[in-house]
């Protein structure tokens, strides 16, 4: 599975551009990746224009503590589990309805990504 379709990378690099020219931009997440073995879970909001390895958004490893920030694409791709038979996923069903900042306000309320 692609953890970015070439339609999400538009989306993610637009905020991206968007994100860089204003600092209050509160995007709403375009994407979430989740580890299908485990807790953790992944909302993104966008790429780095010039770094399309470093995405942006609310990251929860299962530990009670979500936290925005900076990731490398190319390091969660790399994740196998089970074995090598799985790795990270993108969840296609899911939509956002809320901005990245709502996201966190409740993730951090709860010690996880509620979504």
């Amino acid at each position: 599975m692609d953890l970015i379709t070439p339609e999400l990378l538009i989306l993610l690099l637009a905020n991206g551009h968007t994100a860089r020219d204003n600092p209050h931009f509160d995007p709403w997440p375009v994407l979430k990746w989740f580890n299908p073995c485990g807790a953790a879970t992944w909302l993104i909001t966008e790429l780095d224009p010039d770094d399309e390895d470093i995405a942006y958004g609310l990251a929860d490893l299962g530990l009670g503590s979500p936290e925005i920030g900076h990731l490398s694409v190319r390091e969660l791709a790399s994740i196998r589990l089970m074995g090598g038979a799985l790795g990270i996923e993108r969840d296609l069903s899911w939509r956002a309805d809320k901005p990245l900042s709502a996201y966190a306000r409740v993730a951090r309320a709860a010690g996880r990504i509620l979504s």
